[in-house]
């Protein structure tokens, strides 16, 4: 089992996440898109480093009102099923409760199994499927949204 840690991802990563776009994406997001990302005042982004200091995985999420919109989450390919895609969503379910988000939604690919097993193992449901969304190859994907329900009575007995 790799051993790894989360933290916010910073300036200093974007050569090593933009590799591990490549790696995982066959439209990967650019340095450039990157640093907006990280530029930007309603989002966010976690790297998962390893102990020896190399990007392991990273996610981000976007914020719009209430609302929690998970764009990207990459495991580098020799160190999926490790809990480290896991640890990066639950860091994000966190952030969503302590920051009473409504919910928090992604898209993946409809043949990407794995990912999908994850996501509902971590309470998301299939919420619908945007036909043709991704190219290289054309496919449909399936949104999965985790909501939140918070207790709005505060009042004492």
């Amino acid at each position: 089992m790799v051993r790894f840690a989360i933290m916010p991802m910073t300036y200093d990563h974007i050569a090593e996440v933009a590799e591990l776009e490549r790696l995982c994406f066959p439209d990967p997001w650019s340095e450039r898109l990157l640093a907006e990302q990280l530029d930007s005042e309603n989002a966010a982004a976690l790297v998962a480093m390893g102990e020896d200091g190399g990007l392991l995985g990273y996610a981000s999420v976007s914020v719009v009102l209430d609302e929690g919109y998970i764009a990207n989450v990459a495991v580098q390919p020799g160190c999926r099923r490790q809990g480290i895609a896991r640890a990066l969503l639950r860091a994000f379910r966190r952030f969503a409760e302590e920051s009473r988000l409504s919910f928090l939604t992604l898209e993946v690919r409809a043949s990407n199994a794995p990912a999908i097993a994850l996501y509902a193992g971590e309470g998301y449901r299939e919420a619908g499927r945007r036909k043709n969304y991704y190219r290289h190859p054309m496919e449909d994907a399936i949104i999965m949204t985790l909501e939140f329900h918070y207790d709005t009575d505060h009042t004492d007995p």
